[in-house]
């Protein structure tokens, strides 16, 4: 089974970017996307072979999610119910038979951490769900997390000590869900690897000179660490400030 994660920063402008050339030769069981940027009816995508669910932002222009799975699930959840977040489209939960795939645009504490309170709420009401879920089947989740966990997820982590993406705070909480039974994929097949960013900067040649950040996951519970198969970064694939990340499993069985 493969899976493929991307933050495209605005579909419609993905989609002028080669967008389809990518989702096309990748042929991914569940492509899941973050950052659509759209409302309902604003793009029309023919995915033949695939179920298409979105959770959109009542805010046009902003935040939004969406999966494209060849497999039906059973179910789709979107949200996590809270107060603060639920309109902005951040968390899509789909069930299978086998496993839950949960597709999340975490939110980001902004600059000044003006919303780092909102941050840590999520936090701690996304890991409630995660776990829930977790006692029924395993999980798989996937998405743009807006932390890199350890120095070696960003290439300038001294100067970068305390900023958004990089705080105590939300590091801890990501070590929290690690710790409470899960897997970072891309760390168990490369667990010292330098460089291995998701999101680099507008800024001239930033990503060009590899200074960059990854603050995009596959996590798995643990017990599907077995069926692990590959875990890779998609950096030559332009069209976004983020690049996919790619996931291959054995279909989990209960």
């Amino acid at each position: 089974m493969k899976l493929v994660s991307w933050n495209v920063n605005g579909l419609r402008a993905c989609v002028k970017k080669g967008f389809l050339d990518y989702f096309h030769k990748v042929n991914a069981d569940i492509f899941c996307v973050q950052e659509t940027k759209l409302q309902e009816g604003q793009i029309k995508l023919d995915l033949d072979e695939y179920y298409q669910y979105w959770n959109y932002a009542e805010r046009k222009g902003y935040s939004g999610t969406a999966v494209f799975t060849k497999e039906k699930p059973i179910s789709v959840k979107y949200g996590l119910g809270d107060e603060a977040t639920q309109s902005e489209g951040r968390i899509l939960t789909l069930e299978y038979e086998d496993f839950y795939l949960v597709n999340s645009y975490t939110p980001n504490s902004q600059r000044d951490l003006a919303r780092l309170d909102v941050r840590l709420e999520w936090e701690d009401k996304f890991l409630e769900h995660i776990q829930a879920l977790d006692k029924v089947k395993p999980v798989i989740l996937c998405g743009d997390l807006n932390v890199a966990h350890h120095e070696v997820d960003l290439k300038n982590y001294k100067t970068n000590k305390g900023n958004s993406g990089f705080t105590e705070e939300e590091r801890g909480k990501m070590s929290r869900l690690l710790k409470s039974g899960f897997v970072d994929t891309l760390r168990y097949f490369h667990p010292n690897t330098e460089g291995l960013y998701t999101w680099w900067s507008y800024m001239k040649t930033v990503r060009e000179r590899n200074i960059g950040w990854r603050i995009d996951y596959f996590i798995v519970s643990n017990r599907l660490v077995e069926l692990l198969k590959d875990a890779q970064i998609h950096s030559d694939i332009y069209g976004s400030d983020h690049c996919p990340i790619y996931l291959e499993i054995d279909h989990p069985n209960k």
